[in-house]
């Protein structure tokens, strides 16, 4: 039996993908959360072999949960099901420890399945996920285009935060998420702004007109 944990912070969505799998003979759900810390909590408490776990959560960045049950919980195995598709946060998520990534809209069977893959260990990625994570890795040596430099909302968050003297730690506070993810989306910026350094990068975005400060 695949004991589940459900992270939605929508409660249709919960309830009806919560029953859905406990359609299965083979999955019980054994808890469900609305949000990041909730999920972190019950992770805690009842160990499920599965979290399927959305990214938009009102307190926090589902992969933000994923990599602070992580270091809890090294074994714990993840789920996303999201309707966000871009390759940052995709990559994010795989990076904080996510070990699949589905979009919302799969046929049932297809998320059974995804679920039963993670609990046997393997690692499975949605159709237009895989083409995008390819994609990603066909451009990596590419030279940087015009559209490389735009910044996801999350990123001019951070970059501002920056260029008014902000540390990593806090803007981690400030954010509410962890340094790790601040670091990763320092790196991401640097990338898409070909800048070495924080005072580079903002240099180069208000350059842009990326950011105002």
């Amino acid at each position: 039996m695949i004991s589940i944990l459900v992270v939605d912070d929508h409660p249709v969505v919960r309830e009806g993908l919560a029953a859905m799998l406990a359609t299965q003979p083979d999955m019980r759900v054994i808890a469900e959360a609305s949000t990041g810390g909730k999920a972190i909590a019950s992770s805690k408490e009842h160990f499920p072999d599965v979290i399927v776990m959305d990214l938009q959560l009102p307190d926090m960045d589902g992969a933000d949960a994923i990599e602070k049950i992580k270091a809890d919980w090294p074994e714990a195995r993840f789920l996303v099901l999201t309707s966000y598709d871009t390759d940052d946060r995709i990559i994010h998520a795989i990076r904080a420890g996510a070990q699949g990534y589905l979009l919302k809209g799969v046929p049932k069977d297809e998320l059974f399945h995804a679920v039963r893959t993670i609990y046997q260990g393997g690692s499975l990625m949605g159709p237009g996920v895989a083409t995008k994570l390819l994609d990603k890795v066909h451009t990596l040596g590419e030279e940087p285009q015009t559209t490389s430099d735009r910044l996801s909302e999350r990123e001019v968050a951070i970059l501002r935060l920056v260029a008014n003297g902000l540390r990593n730690k806090e803007i981690a506070s400030e954010l509410s998420i962890s340094e790790r993810t601040v670091k990763f989306h320092l790196n991401v910026i640097f990338q898409k702004l070909d800048a070495s350094s924080r005072t580079e990068a903002v240099k180069v975005a208000l350059q842009k007109g990326l950011i105002h400060i």
